[in-house]
């Protein structure tokens, strides 16, 4: 995600001369969905007002209309990695960020989840990578979940992989994540499971943030 906050924000300094406070304010009630307020956002997010309003013109340059939809989001995202495939990633990414399910991704939206991914404590990080794990929502993390979204990491990372992708790599990394989580071995891994497996272990956390890293 350090690769879409990277674009918005470049694309802000690149665009817009010096502003006032008059001026930030007034642009936030001027597009077709109107986000939470300022002050509102600093209080349920770890940013500042000034950082608020630096991400919120870059969104809007991206987004007119003030709503991200999964099209966008895959378009945006695929420019960060031209030598892959990064749509099915971009698609999982984009459902975590969707805390509705109504399809589309509001200023509120992006930055409370960037705000955990940026500045959270790990235990919130590792909450937002287990539901971004959590395809369908159900409270565990299966092997045909873990595996797809392994998976479409490594086809994101396309030619660049290292060491170079064999067929059989994301499953043997699947395999050894659930060996080490799934600590009762009923198929699933549980959130706590999860954090404590993370925690525990530090070449897992490790595994973990390298992943988290392509957000």
């Amino acid at each position: 995600m350090g690769a879409v906050v990277g674009t918005l924000t470049m694309q802000t300094k690149q665009r817009r001369p010096s502003r006032d406070k008059t001026d930030d304010e007034l642009e936030m009630t001027t597009v077709c969905h109107r986000p939470e307020g300022l002050d509102q956002l600093e209080a349920q997010t770890n940013f500042t007002k000034q950082e608020l309003q630096i991400l919120y013109r870059g969104f809007k340059n991206e987004c007119p209309s003030g709503v991200v939809n999964e099209e966008t989001f895959k378009h945006i995202y695929a420019q960060f990695f031209p030598h892959g495939d990064a749509s099915m990633y971009a698609h999982y990414l984009f459902n975590a960020f969707d805390t509705t399910n109504n399809g589309s991704i509001k200023f509120k939206d992006f930055v409370t989840g960037l705000s955990i991914l940026l500045r959270g404590t790990l235990r919130e990080k590792l909450e937002w990578t287990f539901h971004l794990y959590d395809i369908n929502r159900d409270g565990y993390i299966n092997r045909e979940e873990m595996t797809e979204i392994v998976r479409a990491i490594y086809d994101m990372m396309g030619k660049y992989t290292y060491p170079a992708l064999k067929g059989d790599v994301p499953q043997q990394h699947v395999d050894a994540f659930f060996q080490k989580m799934d600590k009762n071995k009923d198929g699933v891994v549980t959130l706590e499971e999860f954090v404590i497996a993370c925690q525990e272990d530090e070449t897992m956390m490790r595994s973990m943030q390298l992943f988290e890293n392509v957000m």
